[in-house]
C-alpha cells in the first residue's frame, strides 16, 4: 500500500492544508504568533506519518505515528487559542475539531496494526 492511499495520512494532509489556508488571510501580527504554530502543528501531523511510513522497523513507524499524534493534539491547542482570540470563527473550529477526532480514531486504528500484517 503507497502512503498517499492511506486514509489517515489524506485526512492529516486535508487539515494541514485548509489550516495553511485560514491562516494565510491573517494580518502579519497573527500570521506570525499563533498562525505559524498553527500551521506548524497541523504540517507535523501528516509529515510524521510519512516519515515513520517510511521506516523500515515496525518500531519506528509507531514512534513517529505517536508523535503524529502529539501534533493532532497541538493543532487542538492552537485552534482553540485561535478561537479564543477571534481569529477563526466557531463554525470553523467546530468543522476542524471534528476532522481532528475523526483523524484521531482513524490514526489510533492504523497503530494498531502496524506490524500485523505484511502491509505498514
Amino acid at each position: 500500500m503507497r502512503l498517499e492511499d492511506l486514509v489517515v495520512y489524506q485526512l492529516a494532509m486535508e487539515i494541514g492544508d485548509e489550516v495553511y489556508l485560514i491562516v494565510e488571510k491573517w494580518d502579519n501580527f497573527h500570521k506570525w504568533t499563533t498562525g505559524k504554530q498553527l500551521v506548524e502543528a497541523a504540517d507535523s501531523i501528516a509529515a510524521n506519518i510519512s516519515e515513520g511510513y517510511g521506516r523500515y522497523f515496525y518500531k519506528e513507524n509507531r514512534q513517529f505515528q505517536y508523535y503524529s499524534r502529539g501534533s493532532q493534539t497541538e493543532t487542538k491547542t492552537w485552534l482553540t487559542k485561535a478561537k479564543n482570540r477571534n481569529q477563526i470563527d466557531g463554525e470553523t473550529f467546530n468543522s476542524l475539531m471534528i476532522k481532528l477526532e475523526e483523524l484521531g480514531k482513524r490514526h489510533n486504528n492504523f497503530i494498531k496494526s502496524i506490524g500485523q500484517t505484511n502491509d505498514q
